[in-house]
């Protein structure tokens, strides 16, 4: 798809967004696949599915961020559909110690994985592709659903590669703006 068109894409997006198109309903524990801490067994299920790759919330239970974004960006239904139907989405918590298996079959419990890579703030979000490399990471809170989506959409699109979010959500926003002025 050509640049401008996909901002045009990613532009639309953003408005209906902002404007509400949809609310929360409440369940942020709908947002995550269930994970039984085999994540190369998502991986398969990533692939065979069809998503864009897996996108892991590094967490812990008393964080407020967490917290806020669980309330105000997970629970939302469009937002669980959006990145539902693109990723496999995994919660891990930093301080737990729950067995995981890494993609390359290394067995932590997920404190001792979170440490390993290292997170050194919650939220954190880490998108890796279908190899299990990661291809980006957002640390902390997103203001709003719309920024959220459009973080998905940014990775989803591949658009990782050749700029950084903070470029795309510019453009995606100069466009919005060009498109209102019109």
């Amino acid at each position: 798809m050509q640049p401008l068109v996909r901002l045009f894409h990613v532009a639309a997006l953003v408005l209906a967004l902002a404007a509400g198109a949809a609310r929360a309903d409440g369940d942020p524990d709908r947002f995550f696949h269930p994970f039984l801490g085999d994540m190369q067994a998502d991986l398969a299920d990533a692939r065979a599915t069809g998503k864009r790759g897996i996108m892991v919330m590094y967490h812990f239970e008393d964080c407020p961020w967490c917290k806020w974004m669980k309330a105000h960006i997970l629970s939302r239904a469009d937002v669980q559909a959006f990145y539902r139907e693109r990723f496999q989405l995994l919660p891990i918590d930093t301080l737990g110690s729950v067995p995981i298996t890494d993609y390359q079959g290394k067995e932590w419990t997920e404190k001792a994985f979170a440490r390993s890579i290292p997170i050194r703030a919650t939220p954190t979000f880490i998108f890796y592709d279908l190899d299990g490399r990661p291809v980006a990471r957002h640390v902390g809170r997103v203001p709003d659903p719309a920024e959220f989506m459009l973080l998905g959409e940014f990775v989803a699109s591949g658009a990782y590669r050749g700029q950084t979010f903070a470029e795309y959500k510019s453009r995606a926003r100069q466009t919005t703006t060009n498109r209102k002025g019109s």
